[in-house]
């Protein structure tokens, strides 16, 4: 079980690396040089958009990996350690009763 944890660990680690990697490369909406002066609508034919369709699947099946491996990571801690809650090792106050006024 503890082969299949860091196995998981180290996938994990991957992916968030590239996923930071592949944040990183897409551009914003304007980002283009057009988009510096104000122009809105300069998209070339086959330019940007079909970079961006690729990040964008990478983004997300990256982001898909991430989550699944987060999931499963807290899963197998959860079933190879002993205690399930962190109030299981919790000292509990004693209660003590309100003093009466001697009224």
């Amino acid at each position: 079980m503890q082969i299949l944890l860091y196995f998981i660990v180290v996938v994990h680690v991957i992916v968030c690396l590239f996923l930071v990697g592949v944040v990183l490369l897409q551009q914003g909406r304007s980002a283009d040089l057009a988009g510096a002066f104000g122009g809105q609508g300069s998209q070339t034919a086959f330019g940007p958009r079909a970079a961006a369709n690729v990040l964008t699947r990478l983004t997300t099946w990256s982001a898909v990996i991430f989550m699944i491996t987060s999931i499963s990571l807290t899963v197998l801690y959860v079933r190879s350690s002993g205690s399930h809650s962190v109030l299981d090792n919790s000292k509990t106050a004693p209660i003590s009763a309100p003093a009466k006024s001697g009224k």
